[in-house]
């Protein structure tokens, strides 16, 4: 699957709450693999707009379960914001 088709996708934490819609995603150039997937684009956002918009408006990847109609991701994404404080995106932004 091509990341660009899971953009406009609704997010959906495997309770059934809505989380969002894809809007954008970090890929790790490094690894090559998707890292995180923002419910808000960020392109003109200053340093603290970006912090924000990944501890409250993103998911980990590595939580995602399924993409199929939808994107299914474990937990309500409470678990999800908790672990983003403490990313490496985040984390990189006070460099």
């Amino acid at each position: 699957m091509k990341i660009s088709e899971i953009y406009s996708m609704d997010i959906y934490g495997d309770n059934g709450q809505y989380l969002g819609e894809v809007r954008d995603a970090i890929v790790d150039l490094e690894r090559g693999e998707v890292s995180r997937l923002l419910m808000q684009e960020w392109r003109s956002s200053d340093k603290a707009e970006v912090r924000k918009i990944l501890q409250q408006k993103s998911v980990l990847f590595k939580n995602v379960k399924n993409i199929g109609d939808v994107v299914l991701v474990s937990g309500s994404g409470q678990s999800n914001r908790q672990e983003s404080a403490a990313s490496p995106e985040v984390t990189d932004l006070s460099k």
